[in-house]
């Protein structure tokens, strides 16, 4: 009974109950790859090997290991001041793994320091604050703008910074540390992490200033002859343009949620100078917009300017054609071999015909220019 109770059940869940639909079969994928807080690098791989740099400062020292180890920033931390790693190369995985158990990183935020592509934003936990946003590289050479993913982690006297690649914007305020200039030696880690945010605007501005003459130049090049203008360059502008704007658009909020904060890591006397940063990010947009405005200006421009160039070129065709459009007529008419044509006879007929269509199309060019046609 037991037997073939078990398979009647059996039988019974591998039928399709009457009336119903065949049960589909599911299929997953690894669970590894699926679990949420599972870092995995998404992006371009720019670099093989990860470069780690520490800082420990304070007001009257400062201690730098440039391509340091876990032990370094291990031995680094018991000292006091203020400590800031730099990691270069997000994608070592391992890397992220292990500062994340010895800085006491949520699992989530290791996942979005490996992923490239996050938009800009700003989190709290309980015991630091985590800040993504986009860094703007311009090549002297080829003026290309670059794009970077860069992450923050601001916590209790230490500031963690992940970039995608060794070229960063923060030397000049690596000197500024070495130094001891301004007042970033005897500030908190807030401040830190403030001047690196700093750091990326800055740059936001250099590669919109950078655009904006360049496309003050293609304006004369443009005014000064329509058809002889790089209309390539146009649209190169404006791909640069969207770029910054997705760039710098998302930071605004991101400021915003951190100057309304009320983390004790975010000192009061310190919060002036992120408003600062929310003041300049919102004239970066500016700048944008205005460089986007120009552009649509010019390519509207562009395309008229060609209308107008092509509109020329079809009126002189035009005119062309309806002076000589009678003359024509007149020597199709005299084409025909007819026998009985009385004017085929004339001794002076050929000059008499020549005459007529020169009259006629000198009267059609005094009627055109008289029209102010021409």
């Amino acid at each position: 009974m037991n037997s073939s109770g078990r398979g009647g059940a059996s039988e019974h869940s591998q039928r399709s109950a009457p009336g119903c639909a065949p049960r589909q079969e599911w299929h997953t994928l690894d669970a590894d790859l699926q679990v949420p807080g599972t870092p995995v690098f998404v992006g371009e791989r720019r670099r093989e090997q990860a470069c780690i740099d520490v800082f420990v400062y304070g007001p009257s020292d400062v201690r730098e290991i440039h391509n340091a180890t876990r032990g370094d920033w291990q031995e680094l931390r018991q000292l006091p001041g203020v400590l800031w790693i730099n990691i270069s190369a997000v994608h070592d995985i391992p890397l992220l793994e292990s500062l994340g158990r010895d800085f006491g990183l949520h699992a989530l935020t290791i996942e979005d320091i490996a992923s490239t592509t996050l938009r800009p934003k700003w989190e709290e936990f309980s015991d630091y604050g985590f800040l993504t946003l986009k860094m703007v590289l311009t090549n002297q050479r080829s003026q290309d703008i670059q794009i970077e993913h860069v992450s923050l982690i601001l916590g209790r006297g230490f500031v963690l910074s992940f970039l995608e690649d060794a070229g960063d914007v923060f030397e000049n305020l690596r000197q500024r540390i070495r130094r001891g200039a301004g007042r970033v030696r005897g500030m908190g880690a807030d401040y830190l992490a403030f001047c690196l945010v700093d750091a990326v605007i800055d740059h936001c501005f250099l590669a919109v200033e950078s655009i904006g003459e360049r496309v003050e130049h293609f304006e004369d090049q443009l005014l000064a002859n329509a058809l002889q203008a790089e209309i390539s360059e146009l649209y190169r502008f404006k791909r640069y343009l969207m770029n910054l704007r997705r760039a710098v658009w998302p930071l605004r909020e991101v400021l915003a949620a951190v100057i309304r904060s009320e983390m004790a890591l975010l000192e009061h006397q310190n919060l002036a100078f992120w408003r600062d940063l929310y003041d300049q990010t919102v004239q970066v947009m500016d700048r944008v917009e205005a460089a986007r405005e120009s552009l649509a200006t010019m390519h509207d421009t562009y395309l008229s300017s060609l209308s107008n160039r092509m509109n020329e070129v079809m009126k002189v065709l035009t005119i062309i054609s309806t002076i000589f459009i009678p003359l024509t007529f007149i020597a199709g008419v005299y084409g025909m071999n007819f026998k009985h044509m009385p004017e085929l006879e004339w001794r002076a007929g050929y000059y008499v015909i020549l005459g007529v269509m020169v009259a006629i199309a000198t009267a059609l060019v005094l009627y055109f220019r008289r029209k102010r046609w021409i």
